[in-house]
């Protein structure tokens, strides 16, 4: 081969000299890059939180190498649909895990077989259950953030406008803590079911999501009962003072949730004097390519207020 080589025009030789060099920096940063995206964890899967219709609720959970003592919550949901125990990747938090937070991918029964608001009781379940179990999970219950994306990311914001104080007489300890949670960092929710603009999902009536009917059980009912049912699971119309800091990221081509969901939910915290950040993505829509860089953000804005 070395002979063979030599025999080569000497421009030849350079360059091939030089792919090489190229290759083998290219394999040392996609190495690298892998990784960083798959730190070591003690992972736990299908940790149950509760029950939904006989059904198990499960958590895992993915404790680092070298844990803050800070706890975020992963709402695996997409069009209200999640996956099952085990099935979350560790690259998905990846810089999250690297920055010493544990993570509890929460997963839920996924819609139609759940409505949408049996799923938001159980993400309030799932933060109870979260903070019971703190000591035992070595995380302080009085810093635990949230994020996801899309559905995920609705989910998110129920969680920072209705959670709260549990029942103190509830027979079930579990119940009797708080769903509150004190920082968000989320990918394009939706906010406001009941006014879905340009989205592609608008039926022009007012009425529930188009493909989404049955995730709401909204097959038979009036526009009038959708009328409650979709204020009542819309964030925007629960924004208060008690709201923790919200951290958006929304492209403004999304044509299925529209930039103008996160816009109009940072409006109405501003009127609150709010802390929610709005990160346009030019030119992103429902997901982008470079989504796990901005988790970098994500970390940032949890170093910031669950410190």
């Amino acid at each position: 081969m070395r002979t063979f080589l030599l025999r080569l025009p000497r421009w030849l030789r350079i360059a091939a000299a030089v792919v090489l060099a190229l290759l083998a920096v290219v394999l040392l940063v996609a190495g690298s890059v892998w990784i960083y995206f798959n730190p070591s964890v003690q992972r736990t899967d299908g940790v149950v939180y509760g029950t939904r219709r006989g059904l198990p609720l499960t958590m895992d959970v993915l404790r680092p190498a070298k844990p803050n003592g800070r706890g975020i919550a992963l709402l695996v949901s997409g069009g209200w649909k999640s996956k099952r125990a085990g099935e979350t990747p560790v690259w998905l938090v990846g810089p999250v895990l690297r920055a010493g937070y544990t993570v509890f991918a929460v997963c839920h029964i996924s819609q139609p077989k759940s409505t949408v608001m049996e799923i938001v009781e159980d993400m309030h379940r799932s933060i109870r259950f979260i903070r019971h179990h703190a000591r035992k999970y070595a995380i302080d219950p009085n810093r635990i953030g949230v994020t996801g994306g899309s559905a995920g990311g609705h989910l998110s914001l129920m969680l920072a406008t209705r959670g709260g104080p549990g029942d103190p007489t509830a027979a079930d300890q579990i119940d009797r803590e708080s769903s509150a949670v004190q920082a968000v960092a989320i990918f394009y929710p939706v906010t406001d079911l009941l006014n879905l603009g340009p989205s592609t999902e608008n039926p022009g009536n007012g009425g529930p999501p188009r493909s989404f009917r049955k995730a709401f059980d909204a097959e038979t009912i009036s526009l009038e009962q959708w009328r409650v049912v979709g204020h009542d699971t819309s964030p925007l119309y629960f924004v208060s003072p008690r709201m923790p800091p919200v951290l958006i990221y929304h492209g403004d081509a999304d044509t299925l949730v529209p930039l103008e969901q996160s816009q109009r939910f940072q409006a109405r915290a501003r009127e609150l004097s709010l802390e929610v950040r709005l990160q346009v993505h030019q030119g992103g829509k429902h997901g982008w390519p470079t989504m796990l860089l901005d988790e970098f953000d994500f970390v940032d804005w949890f170093h910031r207020h669950l410190r």
